[in-house]
């Protein structure tokens, strides 16, 4: 097995049992057992769990990042773009649910502020260039503070991601994006 797969193998363990658990509940021999490696494996990899918990939002947030960027170029019009990154959102939280609520429960807290930085400006951001761009074009209003807008729908998606996934699982995921949708175009106008 190659560095690379032992790496994403710890990844796909560590956030399955974070988000199962909670950060602080989580040890590295749990992780170590989930992934099939040797709990130095882990070690030898990322230094520490503070380590490991590090590369893994680097990674996790840099996929993110790229679906939601990948998903900004679906759309022509500045609100089509919009809805294609939180349909890109929903999709991404939908294959990668644990990621979801590990973000939502573990990455605002003090230690992770460089995650957060991270977040902001390159998931986050994709959002405030599609909503500047709507603004520029006329579709949305020009007085919309983008940054913050950017960071309600980021996090109005997340949310809904978790709730769909949790209790509504038979729910579509277009119908999900079209209760969103419907409500965006209602308020940035």
């Amino acid at each position: 097995m190659s560095r690379l797969e032992t790496r994403l193998k710890v990844f796909g363990a560590a956030v399955e049992l974070i988000a199962e658990q909670g950060y602080s509940a989580t040890t590295v021999e749990a992780i170590a057992e989930r992934a099939g490696v040797a709990k130095g494996t882990v070690f030898y990899n990322f230094g520490s769990k503070e380590g490991l918990f590090a590369a893994l939002l680097e990674h996790s947030i840099a996929k993110l990042a790229d679906a939601l960027a990948e998903s900004a170029g679906q759309g022509g019009s500045g609100l089509e773009s919009l809805d294609a990154v939180v349909l890109g959102q929903l999709r991404f939280f939908a294959e990668h649910g644990p990621f979801a609520r590990v973000l939502l429960a573990e990455m605002w807290r003090t230690a992770w502020q460089d995650a957060v930085a991270q977040l902001r400006a390159k998931a986050l951001g994709v959002y405030a260039d599609v909503l500047r761009r709507a603004a520029a074009n006329g579709e949305i209003r020009a007085d919309l503070d983008v940054e913050t807008a950017a960071t309600a729908v980021f996090g109005m998606v997340l949310t809904v991601s978790i709730e769909r996934r949790a209790i509504y699982p038979e729910r579509p995921l277009e119908e999900t994006h079209a209760t969103l949708v419907e409500l965006l175009h209602g308020r940035v106008r």
